[in-house]
């Protein structure tokens, strides 16, 4: 099977152009293993689709299927232009949380980064999470996929490995959720680190970002309608939310190497 390591902003997906094989969930496990495997935080399949250009599938490093990454739909697009898939510079992206809008910018013939409109964001009021480590207020937040924004004094000390587990699998969230600890900056400045769902701790999280942006905005932490600076692990993103929560997202894709592996 061919594969291509891409990453946007450090949070790098092995992607494969064709149809899902039915042992995807154990596959993608195997080869995301960062000691054993190729090493990814997960598989991204491009598809077919019958209402948009392309469709994504993202399996998590723990084989669970996602149902949208921010950072992996700007790696789709890159994908798919500069291997001459498409010509187009807007594309639609079927995933699991709805069609995506994708505005692509190329530079020398190749993309470099990508603007995406990730749809309306859902925030909800403030929970307290309660756990055996601390109790913890927590802002749900839905961008196609589920959130906990928790705003906190200082990001880098926070305890994102102790209690990103806890929340992700409290109770609260039968699902599972992503948690963000969101330090605020200035009004156009955040500083994020993130436990994703399924894959535990990863340099960046596109959709984590949206809904830190989106939940600062709720609390008038940050402006509606102005590009806010969302700082995490591996880089930048910019994020705007409208005063209808319509949310973008503009960011880097990057091809890292191509691949092999024996089935």
């Amino acid at each position: 099977m061919h594969f291509t390591k891409m990453h946007g902003l450090g949070n790098d997906y092995l992607y494969v152009y064709g149809m899902v094989p039915p042992d995807i969930n154990e596959l993608s496990r195997r080869l995301s293993d960062r000691h054993f495997g190729a090493g990814s935080d997960g598989m991204v399949y491009i598809c077919p689709s019958e209402v948009a250009d392309f469709m994504m599938r993202i399996f998590n490093a723990d084989g669970s299927e996602a149902m949208m990454c921010g950072n992996g739909i700007r790696c789709v697009g890159k994908y798919v232009y500069d291997r001459g898939l498409t010509n187009k510079t807007t594309l639609f992206i079927e995933t699991l949380s709805g069609v995506k809008e994708l505005k692509l910018q190329v530079a020398d013939g190749v993309v470099s980064a990508a603007t995406v409109d990730m749809g309306a964001a859902e925030v909800e009021d403030d929970l307290i999470v309660r756990t055996v480590l601390l109790d913890v207020a927590c802002t749900p937040v839905s961008v196609g996929n589920p959130h906990a924004v928790l705003f906190v004094d200082d990001a880098k000390t926070a305890p994102v490995t102790e209690l990103g587990s806890l929340i992700e699998h409290h109770p609260l969230f039968p699902g599972g959720v992503n948690v963000e600890f969101v330090q605020v900056l200035s009004d156009h400045e955040l500083r994020m680190r993130v436990w994703e769902r399924g894959s535990g701790i990863t340099m960046a999280c596109g959709t984590g970002a949206c809904a830190s942006v989106a939940a600062a905005v709720s609390k008038g932490l940050c402006p509606f309608g102005e590009a806010i600076t969302v700082h995490l692990d591996g880089g930048d993103l910019c994020i705007t939310v409208d005063e209808g929560f319509s949310v973008t997202m503009t960011g880097p894709a990057e091809t890292v190497y191509e691949g092999e592996v024996q089935l």
